[in-house]
């Protein structure tokens, strides 16, 4: 194949331009931001699951102190029946009146033990509260720091799209001022080699895989024409010379 020198050295220039589009699609891919917030959400879901439970566990201890409260006020009722029933007299057989007073003492204890039981429900209830509280602020900061690295991210990222607009219209432009067959060949050799499609000759080394070439490579080097397109022999790239070749 054969492409001008001005042609092969453009080349060079599309290679550089490619390289740094490299370079920005890493450093998007690796934003710390990503890291950050991979490690929030991770930290925002447990938390959230935490929060989940214990709002549960308060739902389930409010409804045990309904029924703890209601069970207490059944017994109030009932031994205020009792009660009521004794003050006015109408039970008038001794038996019957030491019934009663049997069942309103007993009434008595199983209101105390009742009562017992809602005050104990309440202290946990209050501490599911507290855990709730605790936990509902955790996960609000969490998501105020989300939402810091998220942002950061997104204007970090969208500063380097518009470099990497820039640098592809420039690339655009020089690559279009490439013959066809040579940019093609590139673009073949680039996907290949790891993004590295075309490298200089430089005292006598190839910049694309570091290797010195042999006297004999050196020599047909030297030989072909100034606008044959000469390979590497050892990594198969576009070799471009340049005053700097040492030929």
């Amino acid at each position: 194949m054969n492409a001008a020198p001005a042609d092969q050295i453009r080349l060079l220039d599309v290679q550089a331009l490619d390289v740094r589009l490299s370079q920005l699609a890493h450093k998007r891919r690796t934003l710390p931001e990503h890291a950050e917030i991979e490690t929030l959400n991770a930290d925002h879901t447990q938390l959230r699951d935490l929060l989940i439970a214990a709002q549960t566990e308060e739902s389930d201890t409010a409804r045990e102190q309904t029924k703890a409260e209601q069970d207490v006020e059944q017994v109030r009722q009932r031994a205020a029946r009792d009660q009521k029933r004794l003050d006015s007299g109408a039970v008038t057989s001794p038996k019957d009146l030491e019934n009663l007073q049997h069942e309103i003492a007993s009434l008595a204890k199983r209101q105390g033990d009742l009562e017992d039981v809602v005050l104990e429900v309440m202290e946990r209830r209050e501490s599911v509260q507290e855990r709730v509280t605790e936990l509902t602020g955790r996960v609000e900061s969490l998501q105020a720091k989300i939402g810091d690295a998220t942002s950061r991210r997104d204007a970090a990222a969208e500063e380097i799209d518009a470099e990497v607009a820039t640098v592809t219209k420039e690339r655009e432009v020089i690559a279009g001022t490439i013959p066809a067959d040579l940019l093609k060949l590139y673009d073949k050799l680039r996907e290949q080699q790891g993004g590295i499609g075309a490298a200089r000759l430089y005292q006598r080394s190839c910049d694309g895989c570091r290797q010195e070439l042999a006297i004999t490579e050196l020599n047909e080097v030297r030989s072909a024409a100034p606008d044959t397109v000469v390979r590497c022999e050892n990594c198969r790239r576009i070799l471009v010379r340049t005053p700097e070749s040492g030929l």
